[in-house]
């Protein structure tokens, strides 16, 4: 069973939103019981929506919920070395000389806007294992990006 490796907010996140699921249950098996009281089943919209709607809950739940169980959890504090690796942060500069930092997350932590790339983007996948001073090539949908490793933090 592999291991899905995320920071201690990622795993709070999760967690919550996998409680909120839960809880959302009663309330769906109360809207099916409600639809079912209307009568004829085959063309009520209203009962056909709560039934998709449970598919849709549970199947979010077993999701979060095989996440949860497989969750290595990762403080970058502890963490330390001249290479980048899960949880460091990473300051590189682009094409243009720009410094651009990344942190190196989870795929459900991710988020870009915020300086947050998982491991399995593209440019994290480029990213594990190089040091200061190395290039790295990135190839995405509009072409190839080059990015030379500035600095490697492990905050």
């Amino acid at each position: 069973m592999e291991r899905v490796p995320m920071l201690a907010e990622g795993y709070e996140k999760l967690t919550a939103d996998l409680k909120a699921l839960r809880q959302e249950r009663p309330r769906i098996v109360d809207a099916i019981e409600e639809a079912r009281a209307h009568g004829d089943l085959s063309e009520n919209a209203e009962y056909h929506a709560a039934k998709e709607r449970q598919g849709q809950v549970e199947a979010q739940i077993a999701e979060l919920e095989d996440k949860v169980t497989r969750a290595q959890i990762i403080d970058p504090a502890t963490l330390s070395g001249n290479r980048i690796i899960f949880g460091a942060t990473v300051t590189v500069l682009d094409d243009d000389e720009k410094p651009q930092r990344y942190q190196i997350v989870g795929q459900t932590e991710a988020d870009a806007k915020q300086g947050r790339i998982s491991y399995d983007s593209p440019l994290g996948r480029a990213l594990i294992g190089k040091q200061v001073g190395e290039e790295v090539e990135v190839t995405v949908p509009s072409g190839d990006r080059f990015y030379l490793v500035e600095k490697i933090e492990f905050i």
